[in-house]
């Protein structure tokens, strides 16, 4: 990293933790056999069903975008519908995905606050969808990003009302958990209680976003939808042949709650950084900062300022910045950008 720059941009910018970078070390022995028939494969499945008080299937998957379509092609039909949230990443930044792995099936957003689903919009997408009919597309899951693509978290209590009104409708609940470690330190539930026990039947697990390296992973609490995921990874190509290196990282990412200390890490300095920021009069805070992600109204000059000082950050429009903590991000990174973002107001 260019010790110049401050670096807010993204936590895929971030280092990987040394405890996944010792567990690849430590599997990087001798000969094992491929595609997931592997001793490390089969403790990782044994491991999360621990971890997640429920007996459950693994798959570790390359990239979070693949995680997302796949476990939504599991659970729908090439005339599917999935609803979610407009800012959810399904919708706005994986090229349509969902799409092309469903075979056709459609991203349908609903409006919500904070990207969160509004479980009253929720309701009435469904009364009026046309269940049955042939000329609709037919409601096939539900998808809840946790945390938002605008950084606030849902609540236990949230998810379970979600939940329960797509099961109604006979509706899978797929949780898009890129950054699901950091959820979770917020809100100081267990696993279990975040997912299956509110209702979720499939979760995109991250952890490249928090500490990782080359893997995040598909977690199915529903037997008949795991049952599919197999025959998707394989069409997709996006099976590990060699699954033990994969299935090390997930294990190291878990063990001894490394993922949970490495969110609180980051969910530590962006509460120092929103702290911060609720001092400056001329920069504002636009959603609840309950994770690592920012983001931030100031005005086109004090944000061009910022970009020519050396801070990198996305813009998401001419006056609205995302500035995203990592678990490496330090203190006095964040007193500096704090430092920059104040006297940038007042010039």
């Amino acid at each position: 990293m260019n010790h110049q720059t401050l670096e807010f941009r993204s936590d895929n910018c971030g280092s990987a933790a040394p405890e996944i970078i010792e567990a690849l070390v430590r599997a990087n022995q001798g000969s094992a056999v491929g595609y997931g028939a592997d001793a490390l494969t089969s403790d990782l499945n044994a491991t999360l069903s621990d971890v997640f008080e429920s007996k459950l299937r693994v798959f570790p998957i390359p990239t979070g975008t693949g995680a997302n379509a796949l476990a939504l092609a599991a659970c729908g039909t090439p005339f599917g519908a999935v609803y979610c949230s407009p800012e959810a990443h399904i919708n706005t930044s994986e090229c349509n995905a969902v799409g092309f792995f469903g075979g056709g099936l459609k991203v349908s957003p609903i409006d919500g606050i904070d990207g969160k689903v509004c479980p009253v919009s929720l309701e009435k997408n469904l009364t009026v969808a046309g269940f049955g009919q042939a000329h609709k597309s037919q409601p096939v899951a539900l998808n809840l990003v946790q945390a938002t693509d605008l950084g606030a978290v849902y609540s236990t209590e949230e998810i379970s009302q979600l939940s329960a009104l797509a099961h109604a409708r006979k509706l899978s609940v797929h949780m898009d958990g890129a950054r699901f470690a950091n959820a979770l330190a917020h809100l100081g539930c267990s696993p279990a209680e975040m997912t299956w026990k509110a209702g979720v039947d499939i979760l995109s697990l991250g952890v490249t976003k928090n500490g990782g390296l080359l893997s995040d992973a598909i977690v199915v609490f529903n037997p008949d939808i795991a049952d599919k995921i197999d025959f998707h990874l394989r069409r997709g190509g996006m099976i590990w042949s060699k699954m033990r290196f994969a299935s090390a990282q997930i294990l190291a990412y878990v063990e001894n709650d490394l993922w949970l200390r490495l969110a609180r890490q980051s969910n530590a300095a962006a509460q120092q950084l929103a702290q911060g920021i609720n001092r400056i009069p001329a920069a504002r805070l636009i959603a609840p900062v309950q994770a690592n992600e920012l983001f931030v109204e100031m005005s086109v000059t004090a944000l061009d300022r910022l970009a020519n000082q050396g801070v990198l950050f996305y813009r998401r429009g001419p006056e609205l910045a995302r500035f995203v903590c990592r678990w490496d991000t330090t203190q006095e990174e964040v007193k500096q950008l704090l430092a920059l973002i104040e006297t940038g107001s007042h010039a």
